[in-house]
């Protein structure tokens, strides 16, 4: 595990694909904006981003959007291998690209896929973290396991998104 003065700063988000939501990408960006609005009053200064489509892209463009105005913030992409994102839509890929482009830094997990590389990618983020913002809609998967993962280190969870 990091140090924990390293991390007392560091917020991560943990969330679901746009397909598993059932409430509009709009009301949930909003949510996370004002979460993320919340954490830096709070003292975070450090965000980082898992970097899947949905909740982890839509974080990461409101950090570097709140940087762009002036925060004092930064985001590290958290990525769980080179070319994670080949096989997404065109428009996710240049979203994922120029979030990369713009970051303060990108983090390698994996050198390449493995059936295990996402869950050690949600794990390096909670060890890195004081903090997890969560989008979690209450059914199992990666979202779940890394909100357990948090809980059981004592790491502070929000989730942001009641009854989606």
């Amino acid at each position: 595990m990091a140090n924990l003065i390293d991390c007392k700063r560091r917020c991560a988000f943990t969330g679901h694909r746009p397909e598993k939501l059932k409430q509009a990408e709009e009301y949930i960006i909003s949510a996370l904006y004002a979460e993320i609005q919340y954490a830096i009053a709070d003292g975070f200064d450090t965000f980082i981003s898992g970097m899947a489509r949905g909740v982890d892209i839509w974080a990461a463009e409101i950090v570097l959007r709140l940087r762009n105005e002036g925060a004092s913030i930064q985001l590290i992409c958290a990525c769980p291998y080179k070319g994670f994102e080949d096989r997404w839509s065109a428009t996710w890929k240049s979203r994922y690209r120029s979030i990369l482009q713009a970051s303060n830094q990108i983090v390698y997990i994996s050198p390449k896929y493995s059936p295990d590389c996402f869950q050690k990618r949600n794990i390096w983020m909670v060890d890195h973290s004081s903090r997890v913002i969560a989008v979690y809609n209450g059914l199992p998967g990666g979202t779940r396991n890394t909100i357990k993962y948090a809980q059981k280190q004592g790491i502070d969870c929000h989730n942001i998104i009641k009854g989606i």
